[in-house]
This record gives structure tokens, C-alpha cells and sequence, in this order.
């Protein structure tokens, strides 16, 4: 089970207390009534889904309720870290993403899934 720290409660606890909560740093509109369909398209629907490091909000619903942020590589699904909601977003180091990546092809972790009927290729 994937364990999330809480960066208000200080713990980590299991992944089905938190709920995401989309993409982080997103500069809402100051006034959504005024802005065109297509502008409003944009900012409601429309979503990066990068592969690598994201930074998204994240909930700890069976918790404090708060909102938070975090880091996370969206291939290894692995957190690079946490932090309230407020603050900056962090720069993050080489050392700290090198942490998370998956591994590369050929390992077994990536290997091609089979199954019995198929026979392994």
C-alpha cells in the first residue's frame, strides 16, 4: 500500500485516507463571469498530464481534511515530497527525482506482461 505524509498531521498514513485533488499552482481567475467559453475551457477541463515529476493537491479526508501539496513521478507513482498548501513551488534537485524514477526498460520491473495462453516472448 502506498503510504502519503501528511504534512499537518506530521504522518505518514495509507493512500485511502488522501483523495487528489488535480494539478497544483494553477492561478485561478479572478473573475470567472467574465471570461470567454473558451478561456473558462481552459482553466476548468483542460489539464497537463505530463509524465515525470507533477505537482498536484492532494486531501486527507479521513484526517485533518486539509489540503496539501506534493511532488510525485507519475510513471514510478512515488512521492518526492509534501507541503502546505500556500507555499512556493520547491525546486527540486536531481539527487531527489533520480530517487523516484522507475526503472529503466529491460529491468524486470518493466519487462512485457504475458500471459499463459500467449507464452512468454
Amino acid at each position: 500500500m502506498l503510504l502519503i505524509n501528511c504534512p499537518y498531521c506530521e504522518e505518514e498514513r495509507p493512500e485511502l485516507e488522501f483523495r487528489g485533488a488535480g494539478e497544483a499552482h494553477i492561478a485561478r481567475p479572478t473573475n470567472l463571469a467574465d471570461i470567454s467559453d473558451d478561456d473558462f475551457e481552459k482553466f476548468f477541463f483542460i489539464k497537463d498530464n505530463d509524465k515525470g515529476v507533477v505537482f498536484e493537491r492532494w486531501r486527507h479526508i479521513h484526517g485533518c481534511g486539509r489540503f496539501f501539496n506534493a511532488a510525485r513521478h507519475s510513471v514510478s507513482d512515488k512521492f518526492i515530497m509534501t507541503y502546505k498548501a500556500g507555499v512556493a513551488k520547491p525546486k527540486l534537485t536531481k539527487a531527489q527525482i533520480d530517487a523516484v524514477k522507475p526503472p529503466a526498460k529491460g529491468t524486470p520491473a518493466n519487462e512485457p506482461v504475458w500471459t499463459i495462453e500467449e507464452g512468454k516472448k
